[in-house]
Protein backbone atom coordinates (compact mmCIF):
# COMPACT_ATOMS: atom_id res chain seq x y z
CA UNK A 1 0.00 0.00 0.00
CA UNK A 2 1.60 3.33 -0.99
CA UNK A 3 0.82 6.44 1.68
CA UNK A 4 2.18 9.31 -0.34
CA UNK A 5 4.25 10.75 2.12
CA UNK A 6 7.36 9.51 3.91
CA UNK A 7 6.60 7.09 7.27
CA UNK A 8 10.07 6.70 8.17
CA UNK A 9 13.96 8.15 8.38
CA UNK A 10 17.27 6.96 9.49
CA UNK A 11 18.78 8.07 12.33
CA UNK A 12 22.16 7.76 13.81
CA UNK A 13 20.66 4.86 16.19
CA UNK A 14 18.54 3.69 13.62
CA UNK A 15 15.42 4.20 11.92
CA UNK A 16 12.61 6.41 13.31
CA UNK A 17 9.15 6.97 12.07
CA UNK A 18 8.30 10.55 11.38
CA UNK A 19 5.97 12.80 11.92
CA UNK A 20 3.30 11.52 9.38
CA UNK A 21 4.54 7.89 10.50
CA UNK A 22 3.26 8.19 13.81
CA UNK A 23 0.06 9.60 13.05
CA UNK A 24 -0.24 6.76 10.15
CA UNK A 25 0.49 4.42 12.94
CA UNK A 26 -2.14 5.55 15.51
CA UNK A 27 -4.97 5.55 12.93
CA UNK A 28 -3.65 1.52 11.88
CA UNK A 29 -3.82 0.54 15.30
CA UNK A 30 -7.10 2.39 15.99
CA UNK A 31 -8.37 0.75 12.77
CA UNK A 32 -6.86 -3.09 14.17
CA UNK A 33 -9.12 -2.33 17.86
CA UNK A 34 -12.45 -1.52 15.70
CA UNK A 35 -11.63 -4.60 13.25
CA UNK A 36 -10.95 -6.59 16.70
CA UNK A 37 -14.08 -4.78 18.22
CA UNK A 38 -16.57 -5.65 15.24
CA UNK A 39 -15.42 -9.20 14.98
CA UNK A 40 -16.12 -9.53 18.69
CA UNK A 41 -19.55 -8.35 18.20
CA UNK A 42 -20.14 -10.46 15.04
CA UNK A 43 -19.74 -13.80 16.90
CA UNK A 44 -21.64 -12.41 19.97
CA UNK A 45 -24.35 -12.13 17.20
CA UNK A 46 -23.89 -15.61 16.22
CA UNK A 47 -23.90 -16.81 20.19
CA UNK A 48 -27.57 -17.06 21.94
CA UNK A 49 -28.38 -14.66 24.36
CA UNK A 50 -27.68 -16.01 28.03
CA UNK A 51 -31.42 -15.69 29.60
CA UNK A 52 -31.46 -13.17 32.66
CA UNK A 53 -32.96 -12.86 36.07
CA UNK A 54 -33.04 -9.95 38.18
CA UNK A 55 -33.40 -10.14 42.13
CA UNK A 56 -34.55 -6.72 44.06
CA UNK A 57 -33.68 -6.51 47.91
CA UNK A 58 -34.35 -4.57 50.64
CA UNK A 59 -30.99 -2.72 51.47
CA UNK A 60 -29.80 -5.24 54.52
CA UNK A 61 -32.07 -8.00 53.48
CA UNK A 62 -29.25 -9.53 51.22
CA UNK A 63 -27.25 -10.56 54.00
CA UNK A 64 -30.30 -12.71 54.89
CA UNK A 65 -31.65 -14.05 51.82
CA UNK A 66 -29.18 -13.75 49.24
CA UNK A 67 -27.41 -17.15 49.44
CA UNK A 68 -30.62 -19.27 49.71
CA UNK A 69 -32.11 -17.41 46.67
CA UNK A 70 -28.99 -18.25 44.69
CA UNK A 71 -29.19 -21.96 46.01
CA UNK A 72 -32.83 -22.13 44.57
CA UNK A 73 -31.74 -20.29 41.52
CA UNK A 74 -29.69 -22.54 40.38
CA UNK A 75 -31.11 -25.66 40.71
CA UNK A 76 -33.71 -24.23 39.06
CA UNK A 77 -31.89 -22.78 35.66
CA UNK A 78 -27.91 -23.21 36.06
CA UNK A 79 -27.60 -21.52 32.67
CA UNK A 80 -29.50 -18.36 34.04
CA UNK A 81 -27.76 -15.15 34.89
CA UNK A 82 -28.74 -13.75 37.83
CA UNK A 83 -28.55 -9.68 38.65
CA UNK A 84 -29.14 -8.30 41.97
CA UNK A 85 -30.72 -5.01 42.54
CA UNK A 86 -30.98 -3.24 45.82
CA UNK A 87 -33.41 -0.59 46.54
CA UNK A 88 -35.41 1.21 48.47
CA UNK A 89 -39.18 -0.50 48.83
CA UNK A 90 -40.84 1.92 46.60
CA UNK A 91 -38.26 2.00 43.82
CA UNK A 92 -37.94 -1.49 43.63
CA UNK A 93 -42.10 -1.60 43.44
CA UNK A 94 -41.51 0.63 40.46
CA UNK A 95 -39.06 -1.78 38.98
CA UNK A 96 -41.51 -4.79 39.19
CA UNK A 97 -44.11 -2.58 37.40
CA UNK A 98 -41.80 -1.62 34.73
CA UNK A 99 -40.36 -5.09 33.92
CA UNK A 100 -36.99 -4.16 35.28
CA UNK A 101 -37.23 -6.68 37.98
CA UNK A 102 -38.22 -10.17 38.33
CA UNK A 103 -38.94 -10.99 41.93
CA UNK A 104 -38.11 -8.62 44.82
CA UNK A 105 -37.88 -8.91 48.39
CA UNK A 106 -39.97 -5.42 49.39
CA UNK A 107 -42.57 -4.15 52.00
CA UNK A 108 -46.55 -4.34 50.69
CA UNK A 109 -46.67 -0.75 48.94
CA UNK A 110 -49.97 0.31 47.89
CA UNK A 111 -49.48 2.74 45.05
CA UNK A 112 -48.55 0.06 43.01
CA UNK A 113 -50.80 -1.22 39.44
CA UNK A 114 -50.29 -5.15 38.10
CA UNK A 115 -48.25 -6.57 41.34
CA UNK A 116 -48.91 -9.56 43.42
CA UNK A 117 -47.30 -9.97 46.67
CA UNK A 118 -46.18 -13.05 48.94
CA UNK A 119 -46.59 -13.08 52.48
CA UNK A 120 -42.64 -14.26 54.19
CA UNK A 121 -42.10 -12.87 57.56
CA UNK A 122 -43.52 -10.29 60.07
CA UNK A 123 -40.61 -8.26 61.51
CA UNK A 124 -40.90 -6.29 64.51
CA UNK A 125 -39.40 -2.91 64.76
CA UNK A 126 -36.70 -2.01 67.36
CA UNK A 127 -35.29 0.93 68.82
CA UNK A 128 -31.90 2.59 67.55
CA UNK A 129 -30.28 4.19 70.18
CA UNK A 130 -26.27 5.21 70.61
CA UNK A 131 -23.88 2.55 72.19
CA UNK A 132 -23.13 5.16 74.76
CA UNK A 133 -27.20 6.38 75.13
CA UNK A 134 -28.49 5.81 79.05
CA UNK A 135 -31.21 3.95 77.22
CA UNK A 136 -28.50 1.35 75.24
CA UNK A 137 -28.02 -0.17 79.06
CA UNK A 138 -31.55 -1.13 79.17
CA UNK A 139 -32.44 -4.97 77.45
CA UNK A 140 -35.80 -3.45 76.27
CA UNK A 141 -36.99 0.48 76.13
CA UNK A 142 -40.36 1.98 77.18
CA UNK A 143 -42.11 4.12 74.38
CA UNK A 144 -42.27 7.23 76.74
CA UNK A 145 -38.17 6.66 77.14
CA UNK A 146 -38.48 7.37 73.32
CA UNK A 147 -40.82 10.30 73.49
CA UNK A 148 -38.36 12.23 75.70
CA UNK A 149 -35.46 12.24 73.04
CA UNK A 150 -34.81 13.52 69.62
CA UNK A 151 -36.29 11.14 67.25
CA UNK A 152 -34.55 10.30 63.66
CA UNK A 153 -37.14 8.93 61.34
CA UNK A 154 -35.51 7.10 58.07
CA UNK A 155 -39.01 6.59 56.41
CA UNK A 156 -38.71 9.40 53.45
CA UNK A 157 -38.41 6.39 50.75
CA UNK A 158 -40.13 3.93 53.42
CA UNK A 159 -43.79 4.94 53.53
CA UNK A 160 -45.20 1.48 54.81
CA UNK A 161 -42.31 1.86 57.63
CA UNK A 162 -43.59 5.25 58.54
CA UNK A 163 -46.82 4.16 58.77
CA UNK A 164 -46.17 1.63 61.01
CA UNK A 165 -44.18 3.97 62.89
CA UNK A 166 -46.66 6.59 63.31
CA UNK A 167 -49.68 3.97 64.35
CA UNK A 168 -47.27 2.42 66.94
CA UNK A 169 -47.15 6.14 68.25
CA UNK A 170 -50.39 6.29 68.21
CA UNK A 171 -51.20 3.38 69.93
CA UNK A 172 -48.94 3.85 73.21
CA UNK A 173 -49.65 7.28 73.43
CA UNK A 174 -46.52 9.05 72.62
CA UNK A 175 -45.47 11.90 70.63
CA UNK A 176 -41.91 11.53 69.06
CA UNK A 177 -40.01 14.94 69.00
CA UNK A 178 -38.88 14.02 64.93
CA UNK A 179 -36.26 16.73 63.78
CA UNK A 180 -34.72 14.80 61.66
CA UNK A 181 -35.87 12.74 57.94
CA UNK A 182 -32.46 10.97 57.04
CA UNK A 183 -32.43 9.83 53.27
CA UNK A 184 -32.41 5.99 53.79
CA UNK A 185 -30.85 3.66 57.06
CA UNK A 186 -27.65 4.34 56.51
CA UNK A 187 -28.41 8.39 57.35
CA UNK A 188 -30.40 7.69 60.07
CA UNK A 189 -27.76 5.70 61.92
CA UNK A 190 -25.06 8.10 61.57
CA UNK A 191 -27.76 11.02 63.05
CA UNK A 192 -28.28 8.83 65.39
CA UNK A 193 -24.80 8.25 66.68
CA UNK A 194 -23.59 11.87 65.79
CA UNK A 195 -26.77 13.45 67.53
CA UNK A 196 -26.97 11.35 70.01
CA UNK A 197 -30.74 10.35 69.12
CA UNK A 198 -33.11 7.53 68.87
CA UNK A 199 -35.06 6.01 65.74
CA UNK A 200 -37.62 3.03 65.15
CA UNK A 201 -35.80 0.84 62.14
CA UNK A 202 -37.27 -2.49 60.80
CA UNK A 203 -34.96 -5.59 61.96
CA UNK A 204 -33.17 -6.80 59.39
CA UNK A 205 -31.68 -3.19 59.52
CA UNK A 206 -29.15 -4.61 62.42
CA UNK A 207 -27.58 -6.59 59.55
CA UNK A 208 -25.85 -2.81 58.98
CA UNK A 209 -25.75 -1.22 62.29
CA UNK A 210 -22.50 0.73 62.41
CA UNK A 211 -20.34 0.01 65.94
CA UNK A 212 -21.47 3.62 67.29
CA UNK A 213 -25.26 2.39 67.65
CA UNK A 214 -27.19 -0.15 69.38
CA UNK A 215 -30.86 -1.78 68.61
CA UNK A 216 -33.33 -2.67 71.47
CA UNK A 217 -36.81 -4.46 71.44
CA UNK A 218 -39.69 -2.02 72.19
CA UNK A 219 -41.39 -2.88 75.43
CA UNK A 220 -44.65 -4.53 75.00
CA UNK A 221 -46.30 -5.40 71.75
CA UNK A 222 -44.01 -3.99 69.57
CA UNK A 223 -45.38 -2.58 65.45
CA UNK A 224 -44.49 -4.80 63.10
CA UNK A 225 -44.02 -4.80 59.14
CA UNK A 226 -44.22 -7.50 56.31
CA UNK A 227 -41.65 -8.43 54.08
CA UNK A 228 -43.54 -9.68 50.73
CA UNK A 229 -41.92 -11.56 47.96
CA UNK A 230 -43.46 -9.31 44.60
CA UNK A 231 -43.90 -10.08 41.48
CA UNK A 232 -45.55 -8.97 37.92
CA UNK A 233 -48.51 -10.53 37.57
CA UNK A 234 -47.59 -9.93 33.75
CA UNK A 235 -44.35 -11.55 33.87
CA UNK A 236 -44.84 -14.68 31.94
CA UNK A 237 -41.14 -16.14 33.05
CA UNK A 238 -41.32 -19.83 33.99
CA UNK A 239 -38.35 -19.36 36.04
CA UNK A 240 -40.11 -16.84 38.07
CA UNK A 241 -43.03 -19.58 38.59
CA UNK A 242 -40.68 -22.10 39.82
CA UNK A 243 -39.02 -19.46 41.88
CA UNK A 244 -42.54 -18.64 43.84
CA UNK A 245 -43.33 -22.34 44.07
CA UNK A 246 -40.53 -22.85 46.77
CA UNK A 247 -40.92 -19.30 48.47
CA UNK A 248 -42.16 -21.59 51.39
CA UNK A 249 -39.07 -23.49 51.24
CA UNK A 250 -37.10 -20.37 50.93
CA UNK A 251 -38.76 -18.95 54.22
CA UNK A 252 -37.39 -22.53 55.99
CA UNK A 253 -33.72 -22.49 54.97
CA UNK A 254 -33.46 -18.69 55.92
CA UNK A 255 -35.23 -19.46 59.29
CA UNK A 256 -33.34 -22.12 60.17
CA UNK A 257 -29.44 -20.62 59.08
CA UNK A 258 -30.64 -17.80 60.78
CA UNK A 259 -32.43 -19.02 64.07
CA UNK A 260 -35.31 -16.75 63.46
CA UNK A 261 -38.03 -17.95 66.08
CA UNK A 262 -41.39 -16.75 66.90
CA UNK A 263 -40.43 -14.10 69.25
CA UNK A 264 -38.58 -12.05 66.32
CA UNK A 265 -39.45 -13.48 62.82
CA UNK A 266 -43.30 -14.84 63.08
CA UNK A 267 -45.02 -16.95 60.00
CA UNK A 268 -48.86 -15.69 59.34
Amino acid sequence: MEVGVKLLERQARGVALTAAGRVFLDRARLALMQIDAAGEAARRAEEPEKPGFIVGFLAGQEVVWLSETLRILREEAQDTETMLSSKSSPELADALMQGKVDVALLRHETQTTGLAFKFLFREPLMAVVPAGHRLAAQKAIRPEDLARETFISATRLSPVVRSAVNDYAAKVGITLKQEYDAENVAGAMSLVASIGGVSILPLNTTNMLIPSVVVRPLKGVPPTVDLMMGYNKSNMSPLLKRFLSRADELVNRVSQKHGFGSRTLRRH
